[in-house]
């Protein structure tokens, strides 16, 4: 039984899981709409509101964790001075998942994951 277990394990091992939410994270950091399933988008909204929320604190530690976890500092710095200052006045609700359709092939769920205050397209 899973009870009081957090996380979801999304098919894979713990290494392949973290890489994968971080290069997910590096993509809607860096074009702000992704699409993905229903639930990877909702492991993913875990980690992209922590990430907002440190580039909200800006301090150096915060910069050295997101750098830590996401691994490319250009994303780093759009993240610092970019989507932090958007979302400033924000005390949460960073990103929001619109849900779409149904993958062709395996029938899987699919759905946008945005961030709320994003450049028009």
């Amino acid at each position: 039984m899973r009870h009081r277990k957090s996380g979801r394990k999304l098919g894979r091992d713990t290494s392949h899981r973290k890489a994968m939410l971080s290069n997910m994270a590096n993509s809607l950091f860096l074009h702000e709409r992704i699409e993905t399933t229903v639930t990877r988008a909702k492991e993913l909204r875990i980690l992209a509101e922590r990430m907002v929320t440190l580039g909200k604190k800006g301090d150096l530690g915060s910069r050295r964790r997101a750098i830590a976890f996401l691994r490319d500092k250009s994303v780093v710095h759009k993240l610092f001075t970019d989507i932090a200052v958007r979302n400033s006045s924000r005390s949460g609700g960073y990103t929001r998942i619109i849900k779409t359709r149904m993958r062709y092939g395996d029938c899987a769920p699919m759905s946008f994951i945005e961030l709320v205050e994003r450049t028009p397209a």
